[in-house]
Order: structure tokens, then sequence, then C-alpha cells
């Protein structure tokens, strides 16, 4: 008798193979059978009329603080993954040398949005190398499998020390001692290695991100690390400018260590290539020799935008800056007074010095980029849905407009901003790329951006949008699970999973497709120290199954938490040698 049996479910198994009606049998953290008579099971589960797939896995996801406290690793856990990668963008929390604890929590919080009293509270900091966090992880069991990447900000901090700062320029005996903290790390089992070089983000106290300003010579001396292992992603963000040629050295170091370099493709003001000539100039390398993967998002990365949130429209006005540092409680009845409401959509706004001026503004006036998240939002908007256009047909101001809509469900009403990912007012420019062998769906950065994004969801995204309901061009549902399983597996090595097989893991989903529905976000106050971070759910997961352990049924967690700390490659070969 098998441990668990999955009766009766349409399998789409992660190869992009036809989906087939079959039982699944599972024994111990393995699949074992796939059929007609598959044999009963200690525990069944009732998959008629629904699918089942892969556990969805998640390569650029930021836990990296969570993860040392949070066994249930939500909001990602609940959009059926079952393995996330974390420390991209170049940050992260080791190594770290305890005077640098503080100035890792300001990167993290500038950076990736994470509240950085949480971190502070949350983190033990029982480690100091990337091994003995790596060791750390291995403390908690939790309801996913955790991947690493070692961070270039950490490791830059570790051996430049108070040298750290935006233009300092490594010795060649630093960048040395960078590359070999980076191979340890690498040996110790982390994935990869990260870096981040775009103005967008920053420390809490405004400072660059230390790759931003990091050289060519710096950077490929850290992937070549990787080469002695012989294993590793090289992963970055950047703004692509044109002046650091960033396809180039990619390509040289892909060609010279054999590994992958994979980066963030997207349609953004912050970067000075078109997204077009990001993929034409990929190519190119990639048809002399090299491994360069495009990660692209599923839809357009939107800031929610709410009272509470970390941003909205009204930031910058100066009524606001009386409110600001109120409970909330206080600034509601602030906000509810008609008199200081006209005041908060009449007065000018007053921006500060930045590099990104031209971001805030957007945010403060960009009417017809902005849209009301209503019940059944489409997060593939029309123009016509705008707050400019609803404003319009309402009569009033857009300003009145935006503020009517978030004084709703007392002050609790979203606004969603695309700054990324929305240039043609659609998301048409995906479907090609979706079909790409040299892209992978990516960038839902799971665990961050707490009061400004929730793209978490990006798997239930693609299966309700994408295969669903979107008009006009769809994906096959045998593909999209393809694209979220086993294509992500085989970019960080992780052979033994994404697939429906026998001797494969038995990371598995099984979902009913016509109840697929994402909920309504909302702010929760449940990080350490009362932390804020934006959370959605869905309906429809009936069950989530990790290394053959029920995790969740309908959304709720069930108390198993199989997920370990992945260290280095899975090799298919292990996954048949355990069938």
């Amino acid at each position: 008798m098998h441990d668990l049996v999955i009766r009766g479910g349409m399998v789409v198994d992660g190869s992009g193979g036809k989906p087939r009606t079959a039982d699944v049998a599972i024994d111990g953290d393995r699949i074992v059978a796939i059929g007609d008579n598959v044999g009963a099971g200690r525990e069944e589960i009732d998959a008629v009329g629904k699918i089942v797939t892969p556990g969805f896995v998640d390569v650029h996801t930021h836990y990296d603080g969570q993860a040392t406290w949070d066994a249930e690793m939500a909001p990602s856990s609940w959009h059926g993954v079952t393995t996330v990668v974390m420390g991209n963008c170049g940050v992260g929390f080791a190594p770290a040398r305890p005077d640098r604890h503080e100035w890792l929590i300001s990167l993290m919080e500038g950076v990736e949005d994470i509240p950085g009293t949480a971190l502070a509270e949350g983190m033990r900091w029982d480690w100091e190398t990337f091994p003995e966090y790596m060791d750390a992880l291995e403390k908690l069991p939790r309801t996913v499998d955790v991947a690493c990447h070692v961070p270039h900000g950490a490791v830059r901090a570790y051996v430049l020390g108070d040298r750290e700062r935006p233009g300092a320029v490594p010795t060649d005996e630093d960048i040395a001692e960078m590359s070999r903290l980076v191979e340890e790390g690498v040996r110790a089992g982390a994935l990869g290695f990260s870096t981040s070089r775009t103005v967008l983000h920053k420390s809490i106290d405004g400072e660059l991100v230390p790759g931003t300003t990091a050289t060519a010579e710096e950077l490929i001396a850290i992937g070549r690390a990787m080469g002695r292992v012989g294993y590793g992603v090289f992963e970055m963000a950047s703004d692509l400018k044109r002046e650091w040629n960033e396809f180039a050295w990619m390509g040289d170091l892909s060609r010279e260590t054999g590994l992958p370099v994979t980066f963030a493709a997207l349609q953004s003001i912050a970067k000075e290539l078109p997204l077009e000539e990001q993929i034409a100039e990929m190519r190119r390398q990639n048809a002399t020799g090299a491994n360069i993967v495009a990660q692209i998002a599923l839809r357009g990365n939107g800031v929610i935008m709410a009272w509470r949130g970390t941003v909205h429209p009204f930031r910058f006005k100066p009524a606001w800056a009386e409110i600001e540092r109120l409970s909330w409680d206080a600034q509601y009845e602030r906000l509810k007074d008609p008199a200081f409401k006209a005041r908060m959509v009449e007065e000018d706004n007053v921006f500060p010095e930045s590099d990104i001026i031209d971001f805030l503004k957007i945010v403060a006036l960009g009417w017809p980029v902005q849209f009301e998240m209503d019940a059944d939002f489409n997060y593939e908007p029309r123009m016509d849905e705008s707050i400019m256009a609803r404003a319009a047909a309402a009569g009033i101001s857009p300003a009145e407009y935006a503020y009517d809509l978030m004084m709703k469900d007392e002050g609790k009403g979203f606004i969603y901003f695309p700054i990324l990912n929305y240039r043609d007012g659609n998301l048409n420019f995906l479907e090609d790329l979706q079909a790409a062998g040299d892209t992978v769906n990516s960038l839902s950065d799971g665990g961050a951006h707490c009061g400004t994004i929730c793209d978490a969801a990006s798997p239930t995204f693609m299966l309700q949008h994408w295969v669903r309901d979107r008009e006009g061009h769809r994906i096959a549902l045998e593909h999209a699970v393809k694209r979220q399983c086993r294509d992500t597996a085989l970019l960080y090595g992780l052979e033994d999973r994404g697939l429906i097989a026998p001797g494969y893991l038995a990371d598995l989903n099984i979902i009913d497709m016509e109840r697929l529905k994402l909920g309504k976000p909302w702010l929760a106050f449940d990080l350490p120290a009362g932390g804020k971070r934006l959370l959605q759910k869905a309906e429809g997961y009936v069950a989530t199954v990790k290394s053959g352990q029920i995790t969740f049924r309908e959304g709720e967690m069930q108390g198993a938490t199989p997920g370990g700390v992945i260290r280095g490659p899975q090799r298919a070969e292990l996954a048949i040698a355990a069938e």
C-alpha cells in the first residue's frame, strides 16, 4: 500500500506533454507510479475534475530573513510554490561580520522594502560565514525547500568593511578575497551568486547598492569562483547602461565558465536598453556560445498603493507630512475630515531632490496609468479603466477620485500602478517571450516589497489569466506548467523536481481550475515587531504536497513542514536512483 495516492486527476506532468487522466502514487518523498492501476494508498486525495501539477519552482525570491523564523513561507506557499531560490539582486545576510548586521538590514530594507524592525527582531544572527548561514537555515523545517545565492552586497561589506560605499574601488587583494568567499559559499551549497546594478536599488539611507559601481573585472573574477566549483548561476538586476556593455562581459563569463548568467528583463524607465534590445543583445551573445537567460515577469510589476502602504499618490503633499507620523487611527480620523481632504486634493506636491524624480512624479500624478483594484480586478487593465478615465466619467478630478477610492473599506482601498512591464498598456509583448527557450518565468519577488508589491501570486496569475481568462492570445496549460516547474528547476540544476514521473520528488499541486481565483490583497501587520506586508491568497488550491506530505488544503497550512535546505545541484540520476 502506498503512503499517498492522488486519484483520477488530469496530470499535467511538467514536461510540456499533453495532460492525461491518471493516478499518482507516492511513497516517502518520491513519486513511485503513475497510471490507472497504481494500487491503494493509506491516504488518498480525490482529484477527479482537477489538474495535478508539479510543485512550482520560484527562482526569484527574497525570503533570506523570513526563512530563519517562519515555517509557513507565505505568501509563496499559498500559491503552489514548493521550492524557492533566495538571495537575489545582491542582497542577503551572509557572510556577515557582527558590526555589519545593521548595515545589511538597512540594505535589504531599502532595496526590497522589508521592514528593518522585523528583520532586526526576527533574525538570531547565529552565523557569520555563508556556510554557517546555510547551517542556520537547516535548523528550521518549512513547507518549502529553500536554496540560496551568495549576495554581492554582503560579500563586499565583509571584505571592504567601512570602506564599502558607492564608488569604492576594491584592490586586487579585495577582489581575490571576494572570489574566495563566493567559492566557499557555493561549495557549501549555494546555487549561485547575485548582484544588482540599478539606481532603483538603494539602502534605506539612499546609498546605491554595492554592485552598481562594481567593474566588469570584479564581476568576472567573482564569476570565475563558480567556474572553479563547476556549477552556479550568476544572477543580476541591471539598468543595462550602454556604456557598461553588460552583455559583452556576461557573454564572456558564460563562455569561459560554461555557466548560465541570468538577468531581469523588463520594460523599465530605469533601463537604458529597451526590452527588445535586451533580448536581441542576449541572443547575439548566445549565438556565439554563451548561455544567458532572461527572467521575465508575467504581468506588469505593479506598486499597490494604499494609505498604510509604503507609497501612495498623496505622499508628497504638505498636508500628508502633518499626519505621516501619527497612528493609523489618528490618520484615519484626519483623512475623513472634508477640509483635510480638500487640502490633500488641491495642494501642490513638494518633491524631494532625487535621482528618481521622474518615478516620484508618476506616483503622484500618473493618473492615466493607475487603476482602482476592485473585487474582480484584471491585472491587464485597459486604459479606459484608469483613474483618469473613471474620474472623467464621474465628473471629478483624478485626485479626488483616487482619494475616495483609497478611503473605501475603512481606508483600505488599493490603487494598482504598473511601473514596469506595462509600457504598451497591455501584456502582448510577453506572448512571444513566454514561448522562448531562452527565457524563464520569474521576478515574483516573494517575501519582498512588503508595502508596495504583491507578485508572489504569479503562478496563480499565470494559470488564471494566461491559461484560462485572458482575452485574445492565451498559453496552453501544459506549456504554462512546464514554464513554472521544469524550466525554472533546470536553470538552477534542480533536476530532481519539476516533473511528475517515477523517482522524482513528490512535490505536487491539486488545483480546481474552475474555482481558481486570486483574492483581494490586504495589508497584514504580522511580521516580527508588527512589521507590515501585503498578502494575497487564492481559491482553488485543493491541496499542495511537499516531499510526499500534504502541506496545504484549500489554502490552509496543515502542520507538516518537510521542506529542507537545498545544497548544490540535484542531479537527475539521483531522482531515478530513488525509484
